[in-house]
């Protein structure tokens, strides 16, 4: 009987498969069984002793990358936040044994710092410290996300002591330890590691983003609020209407900033629905062209967020969208 539901109404022991597996070989008598990796740190691992060596690294160093990964989960749910194929970005950082809980607890401070530096409000992250930790672990914890769904899970950081390295070391035959020079010894470095969903991340940005608004007209608007830095176009150049040479006025003003942002032009319908077209794919920023600007080589500004304007020369357009979408350090 469950102490916790008093029911007593199991199914049967079931062996659950919780790694994909596939056949490697041409012909179906030969093919070998294989199996989907279920995260990346794995090659990182296996490739250690070689990025060590050719880099000539010296503890502590981390060892980085993005890649994809497959679990075969029972209930994929929640739009992309469940996947059963998905994207990791992972670090595994060596250090000194005896030394892998300081790294922890700054690679914890680091990584929440990077999280905060997109610009999203501090009260949307939460830590949620691991008292049950698994058994490669001696310390754990995530950093979760407040999601519509509620707050989950959008990176982990974790202590995994020596428990990877020494297991290939094992399996392999083969000697992983590192001679460091500053104490004349060799060990097999312990490891803190960081891992976040690619994914998760962007279904976050999505989530906190998406706005719906009523304006104070009575008209509504679809606006992304993402932050500037993360925007896939920081600037749309408008010219106000596409004769009087206003249109290569604005080709003019595209060309001078397209090499330095991604940038947006558009000059079909009226300059309001080009407006809440940008708005709705989370442009930051739109400069209008008008009859002022073949006067004085000054332009509107439109901020997506609060919809307000500002007259600028042209000269300082560079210098002024350089620092807002640029990442905070």
């Amino acid at each position: 009987m469950c102490p916790v539901s008093g029911t007593c109404n199991w199914t049967d022991v079931r062996q659950f498969n919780l790694m994909f597996s596939t056949q490697l070989g041409s012909v179906s008598q030969e093919a070998s069984t294989i199996y989907l990796r279920p995260e990346t740190a794995q090659g990182i691992f296996v490739n250690y002793l070689n990025v060590q060596k050719t880099g000539r690294m010296k503890i502590p160093f981390g060892i980085a990358q993005t890649g994809k990964a497959f679990r075969n989960e029972i209930v994929a749910r929640q739009f992309i936040f469940r996947m059963r194929e998905f994207e990791q970005m992972e670090m595994q950082y060596f250090v000194r044994p005896g030394e892998e809980l300081q790294w922890y607890e700054y690679w914890k401070e680091q990584r929440l710092k990077w999280h905060l530096s997109m610009g999203f409000p501090a009260a949307k992250y939460r830590w949620h410290v691991h008292e049950k930790l698994a058994h490669y672990a001696n310390a754990a914890a995530d950093i979760e996300f407040e999601f519509p769904f509620g707050f989950k899970e959008l990176e982990g950081i974790h202590s995994r002591t020596d428990f990877d390295l020494n297991a290939h070391i094992k399996y392999s035959g083969k000697k992983l330890q590192y001679f460091d020079p500053e104490t004349n010894e060799s060990y097999v470095p312990y490891v803190v590691e960081t891992s976040i969903g690619l994914d998760r991340t962007f279904l976050a940005v999505l989530c906190h983003a998406y706005k719906e608004e009523t304006l104070e007209d009575g008209s509504t608007r679809v606006v992304l609020n993402i932050p500037p830095p993360l925007a896939p176009y920081k600037v749309a150049v408008l010219p106000l209407m596409k004769k009087d040479g206003l249109a290569e006025k604005a080709t003019a003003v595209f060309d001078d900033l397209k090499y330095d942002f991604m940038c947006l032009y558009e000059e079909k319908d009226t300059i309001g629905k080009r407006y809440r077209r940008n708005d709705a794919i989370g442009t930051p920023f739109c400069i209008t062209i008008d009859h002022q600007t073949l006067q004085d080589d000054t332009v509107t500004i439109r901020y997506r967020d609060s919809m307000a304007q500002e007259r600028l020369n042209i000269g300082e357009l560079k210098s002024k969208l350089s620092g807002i979408t640029s990442f905070s350090r």
